[in-house]
């Protein structure tokens, strides 16, 4: 069986890892905490808070940092804006709603709004200034990653498979392309990109596709993983990671796939290496970091695909994806740790524990240091003092 079925099952901190799948008795083992001496102790500027936050559900509901604020958005339909120098609140809205908002795609800011999509199949559109609702529409899907913004469209990618663009104004649906799901598929989609006139996702069916923006017409897709294997979980090849650009190549990782690397001017790929994962990438223009399905920290040469270290001391410990902070690598876990790595060797420079109610996302960097959200909705900004 699957290693991120194991860690789902086991730990108990992800419901519905599979859509459509039901059980697995066997136990996974979570590396101890590892030792480490801290470098630093990163200092609190500040704390608030967003509700109940998003609990032991599955959810990608990332903090954003645009427009001079601090956005953050709970599951039961709680979006506030925050002051990110002192944490004041400027504004908040609820999403109101019979039954929980079930907030968990987004949040992501253009046009002077803010755009979040819900496993009710339903997106919403803020203003930034205020927080009144401008429009909300239904997209007969869950919205479990966060939407994209090009050429005044809002791009979102559906559980359904469904990539659909809305015009930003009044959220009426411009175009729509439809790509194959099978019947079991990890919880979780890919977060489209656009650039160049183009966007860029990830699919269930072990993809990469690609479209012209402006018209929704599909224009190649590239297998990322072939499903093997004699059982329905053994043929997992979601391509759940949001592609990453850098330049004039993109890169893509998938479960039970391959990391990678598409030029994007022809649609084929440069080099091809055996990881596999359902987590975002990070860059730093010359080497690519991700986190494997059994939480190995990996570094590759971003132009060659040439492994540069591995770190396998957070295993099983569900790592949320890396993020870069200053010169630092960091990752979070299921138990409020927060990691802090050495990019050109992947050793550990720091570790604090944060909350006990653990991380379902890294933190989100901003202009003179960095916010942290919790599982259970305690904002709190940070700096680091060396």
């Amino acid at each position: 069986m699957k290693n991120l079925l194991k860690k789902a099952l086991a730990t108990a901190i992800c419901v519905g890892v599979l859509a459509g799948c039901a059980g697995e008795e066997d136990t996974v083992i979570m590396a101890p905490v590892p030792q480490v001496s801290s470098a630093f102790t990163p200092t609190t500027q500040w704390t608030s808070s967003i509700g109940k936050g998003v609990g032991q559900f599955y959810s990608k509901l990332s903090a954003e940092y645009a427009y001079d604020k601090v956005f953050v958005a709970s599951r039961d339909g709680m979006v506030k804006a925050l002051d990110p120098e002192n944490g004041r609140l400027i504004w908040q809205a609820n999403v109101e709603e019979d039954v929980s908002a079930r907030l968990s795609g987004g949040i992501t800011a253009g046009y002077g709004q803010l755009f979040i999509g819900s496993e009710n199949g339903r997106v919403f559109a803020f203003d930034q200034e205020t927080g009144e609702l401008n429009w909300q529409v239904d997209v007969n899907g869950e919205v479990l990653a966060a939407p994209a913004t090009d050429s005044n469209l809002v791009i979102v990618h559906t559980n359904k498979g469904i990539l659909l663009a809305l015009d930003q104004v009044t959220g009426e649906t411009r175009w729509t392309i439809s790509t194959e799901v099978p019947n079991l598929t990890l919880r979780g989609n890919s977060a489209p990109v656009t650039a160049s006139g183009g966007v860029f996702w990830g699919t269930a069916n072990g993809r990469l596709a690609a479209a012209i923006v402006e018209r929704g017409q599909l224009i190649w897709q590239q297998p990322i993983g072939k499903p093997q294997g004699a059982t329905e979980i053994d043929r997992l090849v979601d391509v759940d990671a949001s592609p990453l650009i850098l330049g004039s190549s993109l890169y893509i990782v998938g479960y039970n796939g391959q990391l990678t690397a598409i030029d994007l001017r022809s649609g084929e790929a440069s080099w091809k290496r055996n990881y596999s994962s359902a987590s975002n990438l990070a860059s730093d223009a010359s080497s690519i970091y991700l986190v494997t399905e059994q939480d190995h920290l990996i570094a590759v040469d971003a132009r060659s695909g040439t492994e540069l270290w591995t770190n396998e001391q957070l295993e099983n410990r569900l790592v949320t994806a890396p993020v870069i902070i200053d010169s630092y690598l960091v990752v979070g876990d299921s138990e409020g740790y927060l990691y802090w790595l050495e990019r050109d060797s992947g050793d550990f420079v720091s570790m604090q524990q944060v909350s006990s109610s653990g991380f379902a996302v890294g933190p989100t960097p901003v202009e003179d240091g960095y916010v942290l959200v919790t599982r259970d909705g305690d904002v709190k900004k940070l700096t680091i003092n060396k």
